[in-house]
């Protein structure tokens, strides 16, 4: 394990040649109750800001839209990878993974179902791609929520996974995940380093130390960040750790410190 001493030694070392990634919901923001009341860390905007302008890429990968994710991290040269991937916003050209065309009406249609089958639990529509149903407000309906997304998932033909806290997502049946979309990231660059807290980012830690076992990039640096609800396998696919949105931005600020 790295202390964040080192972690930011690492990340300054070679700025121009550096790709840094994070998770947005828990690492750069709190977990709220509801999805759309959730905001970044007030330090966010400038400390990235200042990321981007010292090294290689600095991207935000988040189970958001990339409407979202510009809108409340509206900062110049950042780049967003939204929807776990399947979306990217790149100097403000958006792009949607090709194999998702057609899905939409398809989604929607699940969509309108999950509303009809769960009153009362908040069924979240993103860009057209998925929708989330979420229990976090209703956890005792948690068994309820999982049967409903299984048999909408086999009537749909939609893949379910769980990947954030207290939500599973119906989504087309697509190979995109973190994972894909930080390999992507960090393609060309020596270090490359992800920042995440949750079962959803473990595709992305594993992408990146297979990207260095390859020899794709030099050093990998994955970062996890803490919480109660944290999963157990956190700690073991991590590099370093720190608490909260909290601890991330001060990691993030001393790398801006460093370079300067």
């Amino acid at each position: 394990m790295l202390d964040v001493g080192a972690t930011v030694a690492i990340l300054s070392e070679r700025p121009g040649r550096t790709a840094l990634l994070t998770d947005f919901d828990g690492s750069l923001s709190p977990i709220v109750d509801r999805p759309q009341d959730a905001r970044p860390h007030p330090d966010a905007p400038r400390v990235l800001a200042g990321l981007v302008a010292r090294l290689g890429r600095v991207a935000i990968v988040s189970g958001r839209s990339v409407e979202f994710l510009a809108r409340h991290l509206p900062v110049p040269g950042l780049v967003y990878a939204g929807l776990y991937g399947a979306e990217t916003l790149v100097d403000g050209v958006r792009r949607l993974d090709e194999r998702l065309e057609g899905f939409a009406p398809v989604v929607e249609e699940a969509a309108r179902e999950a509303q009809r089958r769960l009153p009362g639990v908040l069924v979240e529509r993103k860009a057209g791609v998925s929708v989330t149903l979420h229990w976090r407000t209703a956890p005792e309906r948690e068994a309820e929520v999982r049967e409903v997304a299984g048999e909408l998932s086999a009537r749909f033909g939609l893949d379910a996974p769980q990947r954030g806290r207290m939500a599973v997502e119906l989504r087309p049946p697509v190979g995109v995940d973190k994972g894909t979309a930080v390999g992507a990231l960090v393609d060309g660059f020596a270090v490359g380093c992800f920042a995440g807290d949750d079962a959803g980012d473990l595709p992305a830690f594993a992408a990146l130390a297979g990207a260095q076992r390859a020899g794709r990039i030099e050093r990998a640096v994955c970062v996890g960040v803490l919480s109660a609800e944290a999963p157990d396998e956190l700690r073991q696919a991590v590099d370093v750790v720190v608490d909260g949105p909290d601890g991330l931005v001060s990691l993030l600020a001393r790398v801006v410190d460093e370079i300067a």
